[in-house]
C-alpha cells in the first residue's frame, strides 16, 4: 500500500466534492504553474503539491501522454501544446465583449450613470486611453463619449487609474501627483469629481490579468450633480468580477 503523507496535499485540501482523487492531484500539478515559471523540476512539482515523487512522476507520464506537460531535455517540464490550443478554443468562445458588456450593463442598470472599460493604447512612445467598451446611462444629461474614443491619459479617474496601477517607472514624480496615485493605490479605487472636465465626475476601478498585470479600468462616470460615494461598491464589485478572466 502506499505510504500517507505526513502533510495533506494540495489536492487532498481543494479535492472536489465527489470527484477524483486522481484527477485533482493531476490538476494540481498543472495549477503549480505560477507566473514566470518557464518549467519545473520533479522536485518543485513534490514541494508546490506537497505530493511524493514517485506520484509527481506518474502523474506527469499521464498529463505528458495527453500533450498537457511537455519533458524537456533538461529533464524539467513546461506545459504543453494542449494547453496552447484549449487557451485558443477558450479565446474564440469568449471574445472580450461577452465578457465585459455583461457587466457593464448591469453596472450602469445599477446606479443609472454610463459605465466604460478603458485600457491603455501604445501610441507611438507613448500611449493613449481608449474606450473600448461603453454602455450608456438612461438618464438625457450624460456625457457622451461612444466606444473607439481616445481619452485624455491624465485626467479623469479612468486614466489615474491607468496611471497608478501600470508601470512604476511611469509615475509622475511630483510629490504632490506622486501623492494622489499612493492614494489610489492603498483604497484601490479612484473618485473625482471634475478632473477631467468640471462638470463630470468619475469612480475607477483596475481590472487585473490573471498573472497581476494591469488589464483596464472599470470606470462609472456623471454630471457632478449626480455624483455618489454610494456608486464605488458597485463599481469595485465590476473590476472584480472580470479580473482574471480578461
Amino acid at each position: 500500500m502506499p505510504r500517507k503523507a505526513q502533510n495533506e496535499s494540495v489536492s487532498d485540501l481543494n479535492a472536489a466534492p465527489g470527484g477524483a482523487a486522481a484527477v485533482d492531484r493531476a490538476l494540481s500539478l498543472l495549477s503549480a504553474f505560477q507566473p514566470g515559471d518557464e518549467a519545473l523540476s520533479l522536485a518543485q512539482f513534490a514541494e508546490r503539491t506537497q505530493l511524493y515523487k514517485s506520484t509527481v512522476l506518474r502523474l506527469l507520464a499521464s498529463l505528458e501522454h495527453a500533450r498537457f506537460i511537455r519533458r524537456q531535455d533538461d529533464g524539467r517540464y513546461a506545459l504543453g501544446l494542449e494547453i496552447a490550443r484549449l487557451h485558443g478554443l477558450y479565446a474564440a468562445a469568449q471574445s472580450l465583449d461577452h465578457l465585459v458588456l455583461p457587466v457593464l450593463r448591469t453596472l450602469a442598470a445599477a446606479t443609472g450613470e454610463s459605465a466604460a472599460y478603458h485600457v491603455r493604447q501604445t501610441q507611438g512612445d507613448s500611449w493613449v486611453r481608449l474606450c473600448q467598451f461603453r454602455v450608456d446611462s438612461s438618464h438625457v444629461v450624460r456625457d457622451h463619449v461612444r466606444a473607439g474614443d481616445l481619452l485624455p491619459n491624465d485626467r479623469g479617474a479612468g486614466a489615474r487609474v491607468l496611471i497608478a496601477f501600470g508601470p512604476a517607472d511611469e509615475l509622475p514624480r511630483g510629490a504632490k501627483e506622486r501623492a494622489l496615485y499612493d492614494a489610489i493605490r492603498a483604497q484601490g479605487h479612484c473618485a473625482l469629481v471634475g478632473d477631467r472636465t468640471a462638470e463630470l465626475a468619475g469612480i475607477s476601478a483596475p481590472v487585473f490579468h490573471a498573472d497581476g498585470r494591469l488589464a483596464a479600468a472599470v470606470t462609472l462616470t456623471m454630471p457632478t450633480h449626480r455624483y455618489d460615494a454610494a456608486y464605488v461598491g458597485p463599481v469595485l464589485a465590476a473590476a472584480k468580477e472580470l479580473s482574471g478572466l480578461v
